[in-house]
């Protein structure tokens, strides 16, 4: 059986392409031809681990392409829709842009190592796109972030932003009071604002946008013009050097 298959590699990639024709070969020599690769693939199943992880390699960087094209076919509504908070560094040389759930566990999680970052570096602007997607408490507490923007400005934003990241409790009209209340904020004219038009139409705009992008769930990065789909917050560093390097090359 085993040389069966080398001879068949051998013609294979020794001879032009007609020299090994898988459509001229009897019934049997392709039962043999099988059993033999078969037998080869048993015996060297490291081979086929090895095939996997080229192809998975060639996958990744397709849909690393593909991702660049959507970033710049949208960079626009990406980097400067005019509605989303900009933190950080506002003139920082790299942005990263977030899409944040507040009922994301993963998003709470890595909220402090993400801000740790953005501090220590000093030199990243932070854009973070409201985009409830889990629950019906998701989508309050991104209106409650959204109006509070909206009524108190950007600084008030952060600390709502904060607040809602740390919270581990339910997200009702209760508790968002009690927390418009702790932040110094006129909670009556917050919550009023919440099913507003306004703040509608900045949720519809994100929703709009992560379709286009193709983002599915929470937290989803774009870091320049690399995206990481619910990448942990140690991915961010080296994403962050990569963009600074391209900047640098171009």
């Amino acid at each position: 059986m085993k040389a069966v298959l080398t001879a068949a590699l051998l013609a294979a990639t020794a001879l032009p392409a007609l020299a090994f024709d898988p459509a001229n070969m009897s019934a049997a020599e392709k039962a043999a031809f099988g059993e033999a690769v078969r037998d080869y693939l048993m015996e060297n199943p490291d081979v086929l681990i090895e095939s996997i992880n080229v192809l998975e390699e060639r996958r990744m960087a397709d849909e690393a392409k593909n991702d660049q094209l959507l970033v710049e076919n949208n960079k626009d509504a990406i980097f400067n829709d005019g509605h989303s908070w900009i933190g950080g560094n506002p003139e920082g040389d790299v942005t990263l842009v977030e899409f944040v759930d507040y009922r994301c566990g993963v998003c709470k999680r890595i909220s402090p190592d993400v801000q740790d970052l953005i501090a220590s570096d000093g030199n990243i602007r932070w854009i973070v796109k409201e985009f409830p997607i889990l629950t019906q408490e998701s989508d309050m507490a991104a209106r409650f972030a959204v109006a509070v923007q909206q009524h108190a400005g950007p600084d008030a934003y952060k600390k709502a932003h904060d607040a809602l990241m740390q919270s581990r409790g339910p997200v009702n009209l209760e508790s968002l009071t009690e927390m418009a209340g702790q932040l110094g904020l006129d909670s009556q004219a917050v919550l009023n604002r919440m099913n507003t038009e306004e703040v509608s139409a900045v949720l519809r705009k994100n929703h709009q946008l992560a379709e286009q992008m193709r983002v599915m769930g929470t937290p989803t990065f774009i870091i320049e013009g690399e995206m990481l789909r619910g990448m942990p917050a140690e991915g961010l560093e080296s994403t962050i050097a990569r963009a600074r390097a391209a900047k640098a090359e171009g």
